[in-house]
């Protein structure tokens, strides 16, 4: 599949997963795959402790104003990234500033007015965030906007709110704003999920539930399954470290052959368990997949998120195309 067509097969873009599955690594490839395409791209952000900046080699934290994190241009010719963080506060902040109610907005929030309406009303803090990317999708002048989900657990009652509020609030701007996100949400050329996953058994089996759970109760599309973190085959792993050391034209001290042979069969029965965790999440959810390589550091920077753009470019590449508009499926 063409990555342009990929990239502009619906305007928002939700990353999703389990925690510590590596979403918001998976949002910065995403980005620079889209950038290196020609989209700008906006990243949304909404737990508020994203690394997002430094893997673009940024310092600043991110905040509710948008900034760009990786200008366009370059040799690729590259789009511009951008990014911001939302919060419910700062969303009922905009929205009633908008509505002429700037004199009590900001007492509302200090009050802690917020967390009793959303005691009450639960959903209400989600329907604050998914309403504004619902706004910016309509109004912002970026090519794709993605956002970086909550965790696994919180992403579908998240991406559940609209329904939620609808049956718990039958008229009034709420309603309204519930409906409207849920169009978003439902119209698969305006909103897909990308779920994200690591190749072990518990998040491939919480990426199975939350992946039937968001196409039964919201009916949102869902694209391609990202495996990450993906360990890269190495070439002569199985030599015998002895014979490899003379091939090379190296010594090995005393003992150094052995520890070099169990650190060899502990990376290929990673790479076996990895495969088969691959293989079941095929069995279990027949979506396409795309994997990503491990990456050896904890604090992954520019260079890494180029990497892992460069895969997903490529995995993107292998996918069937979508049917042409006005064709069957």
């Amino acid at each position: 599949m063409d990555p342009g067509q990929f990239f502009t097969a619906s305007r928002v873009i939700i990353v999703a997963g389990k925690g510590g599955v590596g979403k918001t690594t998976v949002s910065a490839a995403l980005a620079r795959g889209a950038a290196r395409s020609g989209l700008s791209t906006l990243v949304v952000e909404v737990e508020g402790k994203s690394g997002l900046p430094a893997m673009f080699g940024q310092d600043d934290n991110l905040t509710y104003i948008e900034q760009t994190i990786s200008p366009g241009g370059g040799p690729e010719g590259a789009a511009d990234i951008r990014a911001r963080t939302l919060t419910p506060d700062d969303a009922l902040l905009e929205y009633l500033q908008d509505h002429g109610l700037s004199r009590i907005s900001k007492r509302l929030v200090n009050t802690g007015a917020l967390d009793v309406v959303a005691t009450a009303a639960p959903g209400i803090k989600d329907i604050l965030i998914l309403g504004k990317v619902k706004q910016l999708e309509r109004t912002s002048d970026v090519d794709l906007i993605l956002l970086d989900a909550p965790a696994a657990g919180h992403a579908i009652t998240f991406l559940r709110s609209p329904r939620g509020l609808l049956d718990a609030v039958r008229v009034g701007p709420i309603n309204t704003q519930a409906r409207d996100v849920l169009d978003m949400l439902t119209d698969h050329r305006r909103c897909q999920v990308i779920l994200v996953s690591l190749p072990e058994e518990t998040p491939v089996n919480e990426l199975v539930e939350t992946a039937y759970s968001l196409e039964d109760h919201v009916g949102i599309g869902l694209g391609p399954v990202v495996v990450n973190g993906l360990y890269p085959p190495l070439k002569g792993i199985a030599t015998d470290p002895r014979v490899a050391a003379e091939e090379a034209h190296a010594s090995l001290r005393p003992g150094e052959a052995e520890i070099l042979s169990k650190a060899a069969d502990f990376r290929s029965h990673r790479i076996e368990l990895q495969q088969e965790q691959v293989a079941r999440l095929a069995e279990l959810l027949p979506l396409p997949q795309i994997h990503l390589p491990f990456l050896f550091t904890s604090d992954p920077g520019p260079a890494d998120v180029d990497l892992l753009a460069d895969n997903l470019l490529a995995g993107i590449d292998a996918l069937q195309p979508l049917p042409e508009s006005g064709t069957d499926a």
